[in-house]
């Protein structure tokens, strides 16, 4: 018999609060965490705004040793961690560390480490810069840090798949466990603010830009779309599976019932050609779940406001959810909390968890004027009470990775 798979923590540090309970709240009241962007100086830029953390002290939940030579990925990943753990009841001791594993997406967690560290040693010469701060320049460290920090040995991985790659981490994490290579595994993605992804992504046309008629702001399925607004933040959850959960009393917030993933080939330097990866992923998710498209209650969509990203999912959420009957709740968290790149399907399946707890659907924000090209049946534009049982997530971008997964609450 096949294990299952289901969550018993949350760790969360977001622009919208730090912590499970602060998170849940503002996502499910439809609190917006897009702000003037105050850690690098945008003046020069018509694009100034993000869903930035403010008043991060990590030391508060970590304490101060240590963090001095750890960079703001790190430091977000450690804070996530430990809320995780916490939320969960799970204490790692020496009897079990080595059945403990966490598994990290990222895909520019060390951008800014490795722009500094390089900068230095071609401006001041290799041997003035200070070996201590090497180690934040690959991709792993924020993973391995939280290993090191936690005592976790049963394994550390990072996952850099692109805007999929969380949602592939609580695979990977499900996987572990059901090969035996874990009892309990903390999976998640980080991604921080920066000036150096800021550059890339307003340099490559993808971000919202403001004029005389548009603030930057991210509007999924709307008319007026044109880009996305920069996030940030660390996300973990804790999965495990049931009977491990149930023998310790554990509380559980759902189980994770499916995942499916679809990849489009032959992309353009934007976005995949078309929806047929997402629509691959959404029905292997419930395949794999057992279910039926009449069976989902709400979808989590990967929306971020991309002209055609947007129009790509809607397509396929039609497809997939053909039939009238079938047609579930559509909401797009990141409205409200910018796109966080890898970290993305992390943040989502964490609103779809508040969201199963709280029996309480999240809004999409900015969405004003339909778009008839990229039309969703049943967007929930204002926070209200639905009956949740069955939920998806969807996570998709630029280059054809695809990626869904359910969680179910009826997991009796």
């Amino acid at each position: 018999m096949t294990q299952r798979i289901v969550i018993t923590g949350l760790g969360v540090v977001s622009p919208l609060g730090i912590g499970k309970e602060a998170f849940s709240k503002n996502i499910c009241s439809g609190v917006s965490g897009v702000r003037p962007i105050s850690l690098f100086d945008t003046a020069d830029f018509d694009a100034q705004t993000a869903a930035e953390i403010t008043d991060f002290a990590p030391e508060q939940y970590v304490g101060k040793k240590g963090l001095r030579l750890l960079d703001r990925s790190t430091k977000l990943t450690l804070c996530a961690a430990h809320l995780a753990l916490d939320d969960s009841g799970v204490s790692v001791t020496d009897d079990n560390t080595k059945e403990i594993g966490l598994v990290l997406a990222s895909t520019f967690g060390s951008l800014s480490s490795i722009s500094n560290f390089d900068r230095e040693a071609l401006l001041e010469g290799p041997q003035y810069v200070n070996p201590a701060l090497f180690s934040n320049t690959v991709i792993n460290s924020p993973a391995s840090q939280a290993c090191i920090k936690y005592g976790i040995r049963g394994f550390s991985a990072t996952i850099s798949t692109g805007f999929g790659a969380s949602l592939d981490a609580l695979h990977y994490a499900a996987y572990s466990i059901r090969a035996g290579r874990a009892r309990i595994v903390l999976a998640g993605g980080v991604e921080e603010l920066c000036i150096q992804i800021f550059l890339g992504f307003y340099k490559s046309g993808l971000l919202s830009i403001k004029s005389e008629r548009l603030t930057e702001e991210i509007r999924p399925f709307d008319r007026e779309r044109n880009g996305f607004v920069i996030g940030e933040g660390a996300v973990f959850l804790v999965l495990e599976e049931l009977r491990s959960a149930e023998a310790r009393g554990a509380r559980i917030y759902a189980e994770m019932s499916g995942y499916g993933s679809g990849f489009t080939p032959h992309c353009t330097s934007r976005y995949s050609p078309g929806p047929e990866g997402l629509k691959r992923a959404m029905r292997q998710a419930l395949v794999h779940g057992k279910l039926v498209p009449g069976d989902i209650d709400c979808v989590f969509a990967a929306a971020n406001g991309s002209p055609k990203g947007d129009r790509f999912e809607a397509e396929a959420i039609r497809n997939v959810f053909s039939k009238e009957s079938s047609r579930p709740t559509i909401t797009a968290v990141k409205s409200m909390l910018g796109e966080t790149y890898s970290a993305g399907g992390s943040f989502a399946a964490a609103a779809a968890l508040c969201a199963l707890e709280r029996q309480m659907v999240p809004p999409t924000l900015h969405h004003v004027t339909p778009d008839p090209s990229c039309t969703v049946s049943s967007l929930a534009t204002a926070p209200h009470a639905h009956s949740l049982r069955h939920v998806l997530v969807n996570a998709a971008g630029p280059g054809g990775n695809n990626s869904s997964l359910v969680f179910s609450k009826d997991f009796g």
